[in-house]
């Protein structure tokens, strides 16, 4: 997993790309939420937003270069770093509506306004005309593409927090500028504070966390004494929300191939107070990390992103359909190499941000064919608690108000 996008500001107005899972969001200072954007009648955030989109690539994420550039804005205001981040999203989310011809700032400026008007009359812009110009066509073919998930994914994202439990309503009156969530313990955030700066952040009171993410622990249902595996950690997100769920007691391991995301994930579990984990490294082989069986291993596995789309439009242009097929081979792979860990009525639960048949159905299927010591698992559906439980989950972004979530579930008979 890549370190998470730059989340965007606040609108003014009403690569061989590594895979990733950018669904839980760090504490690096420089990737706070930024005041709403005003005037600039020098133009500098307009040169610095060009600069990032000229050197941005498949190999180099709009979102990693934008980062590395602001950091050389030291003496600039918030409002100028925040005009120049809206511009390089504002640029790959109405990438397909501007005219290539003109000068790059002129297609920025382009795009700037495509964004304010579709904040002021979203209408205007028809289904049919979203159809055809919001993304590359492979998509259409990979997956079950809606006029209202392409609303969703032209919107500004949400940024949402995860408060520990009980604790949403109390927080939400301390930092303000906060509406509650559609899951337990879930805020959505519109101020323009820099938030890994609060107390409350710092004493562990809440993790910025994309509400599908939150969405995966509350499917896990993890209780208290069990022993969990958390097979591609990451930075931790998920592993400190299924600690939370079991009360601190029992056992979660974590693991990750870099070494450095288990760093991070020790700094942020310290800071939540989380303390009955453990940490190894691990590949995606067939050597496993522990030889311990669990009462319940999460794969969340790399995926081509497709669900973070929303937060992440560079994304939209250079993720490819081989990439999507390679990334379906791999969490294949990874599901074969877990299953053995699973103990007997335990459970194995499978999540990608991510909504492409290749990488959801077709993987699932492929995984129960060859494993009939896995029966189907329901799952309860954390945003529609009527709903019958079922063994899949597809958790579009226009449904959570956040990113879209695949989610599949698995018991071990014998």
């Amino acid at each position: 997993m890549l370190p998470e996008a730059v989340p965007e500001p606040r609108h003014s107005s009403p690569h061989r790309r590594s895979p990733r899972r950018p669904d839980d969001e760090h504490d690096d200072h420089d990737d706070a939420p930024a005041p709403a954007p005003a005037a600039d009648p020098f133009g500098r955030w307009l040169k610095l937003a060009a600069s990032v989109i000229a050197n941005s690539s498949r190999t180099q994420p709009a979102d990693a270069v934008l980062r590395e550039h602001l950091r050389s804005t030291r003496d600039w205001t918030k409002a100028e770093t925040a005009q120049a981040s809206q511009a390089v999203f504002a640029f790959y989310r109405w990438g397909g509506w501007i005219n290539g011809e003109l000068k790059l700032e002129s297609q920025i400026r382009s795009a700037l306004e495509f964004a304010d008007e579709f904040v002021r009359r979203p209408q205007a812009f028809t289904d049919e005309e979203l159809l055809a110009r919001t993304l590359p066509e492979w998509v259409n073919a990979a997956l079950p593409v809606s006029a209202t998930w392409l609303r969703a994914l032209q919107a500004e994202p949400t940024l949402w927090l995860r408060a520990k439990p009980g604790r949403a309503q109390s927080l939400a009156q301390v930092l303000g500028h906060t509406q509650p969530g559609p899951l337990p313990d879930a805020l959505g955030y519109a101020g323009e504070e820099n938030l890994f700066r609060r107390p409350e952040f710092h004493a562990g009171e809440f993790e910025l966390q994309d509400i599908a993410s939150q969405a995966v622990g509350l499917a896990c249902a993890p209780q208290p004494g069990e022993t969990w595996w958390d097979a591609c950690a990451g930075e931790g997100g998920k592993l400190l929300h299924l600690s939370l769920l079991m009360q601190g007691k029992g056992m979660v391991w974590a693991s990750d191939r870099a070494e450095w995301r288990l760093k991070k994930l020790k700094l942020r579990a310290g800071r939540a107070q989380c303390f009955n984990y453990r940490a190894a490294l691990w590949d995606g082989g067939a050597k496993l990390p522990t030889k311990s069986r669990f009462d319940g291993v999460l794969l969340d596995a790399p995926c081509s992103g497709i669900g973070t789309w929303h937060r992440n439009p560079h994304a939209r242009w250079t993720t490819t359909l081989d990439d999507v097929q390679e990334l379906a081979a791999v969490q294949l792979r990874l599901l074969d190499h877990v299953a053995p860990s699973v103990k007997p009525g335990g459970k194995l639960i499978y999540s990608v941000c991510t909504l492409t048949r290749a990488e959801t159905e077709a993987v699932t299927a492929t995984f129960q064919k060859a494993h009939p010591e896995f029966a189907p698992l329901p799952l309860m559906n954390p945003f529609q608690a009527s709903e019958s439980p079922r063994p899949q989950l597809v958790l579009w972004p226009q449904d959570t108000r956040g990113g879209g979530m695949f989610i599949a579930g698995w018991q071990r008979t014998h």
